[in-house]
Order: C-alpha cells, then structure tokens, then sequence
C-alpha cells in the first residue's frame, strides 16, 4: 500500500473516530467473509458502521483524534463497529448477534467519547435500555410526585362536591 493511500486511510479513521459516540472492538478470526457480511448488514441497518482495521494505521489515527488510550487497544485482529447514534446499540447487536449464531466473534472491548470499555463494560452497556427507554423513566419518575401532589390538594375539594352531591340527592328524595 502506497503512503497516500496509507495518509488516506489515517485521515480518514481520524475523523470517523472523532465523529462516532462509541466503537465496539472485536475480534474477528474465524469468521468467514459471509459471516462478516453478515454482520456488517445487520449493524449497517442500524447505521452502525463495522470495519475491518489495520492496526498501526488505526492507533496513528486514534492518537491524531485524541484517544491515546485508545491506541493500546489496536493488536492482534481487529474490527471496529463504529456508533453515531444511541451508545448502546451498537454492544446490543453484537451481543445478540454472538448470542443467536453462536459465533466465534468476541467481543475485546470499545470506547465511549474518550473512555476506554473493557469487554466486561461492554457487555453492561448492551444490557442497558435504549436513551427513550430511560428517558421516559425519568419522566415517569418525575411525574409520580407531581400527581400524588395534585391528588392531595383535589382530594378536599373532591370531598365536599361529594358531599354536596349526596345532599343534593337527599333533598331530591324529601
């Protein structure tokens, strides 16, 4: 590969790397190239992009991006699933994905921003519900108070229409 081609691919990781919200790293051998396109189709659904990478362009590109910790990651056969969107989809599809073909891919770990995940985090991250899922726990938690308040304040007033109500009918009966 010639170095243009080389400068190339480093830019070009740099700014996927500085773009994306997280990368799964895995460890591909074993796999056939019907697998890996497999699951390139699967996480390519989801926007997620899956790479095969070479190394030492992949550590010069995490190290321009800032992610030295990164860098150390980068041995032995890797490819990275690149997320833009919600971080845990992309550790809930490889995951499930492990899970349903029992495959041969595992699972070496990942980042998140500028923080590296080991496999273990990794798997934690693809147990946790999506963003809306706890956003609308949040609001649920939010709002449980809010009309247990309300309920308190109307309950009074709720009391005395009731009463006025059974006197009313009472005095529809004389």
């Amino acid at each position: 590969m010639s170095r243009e081609k080389k400068a190339e691919l480093i830019d070009r990781f740099e700014d996927t790397f500085s773009r994306c919200s997280v990368g799964i790293l895995t460890d591909y051998r074993g796999l056939s190239n019907a697998e890996i396109t497999t699951i390139r189709r699967r996480l390519g659904n989801s926007s997620i992009d899956y790479r095969v990478v070479k190394n030492t362009l992949a550590r010069f590109a995490a190290e321009r991006a800032g992610k030295t910790n990164l860098a150390s990651s980068f041995v032995g056969p890797v490819a990275i699933a690149l997320g833009y969107g919600d971080v845990t989809e992309p550790a809930k599809l490889l995951t499930d994905y492990i899970i349903t073909s029992k495959s041969t891919l595992t699972i070496k770990g990942g980042f998140l921003g500028d923080r590296v995940l080991t496999p273990e985090e990794v798997s934690t991250l693809a147990q946790l519900p999506s963003r809306e899922i706890l956003l609308a726990k949040l609001l649920g938690g939010m709002q449980g108070p809010i009309a247990g308040l309300v309920n308190c304040l109307s309950a009074p007033i709720a009391g005395v229409m009731r009463v006025l109500q059974a006197r009313i009918k009472q005095m529809e009966g004389e």
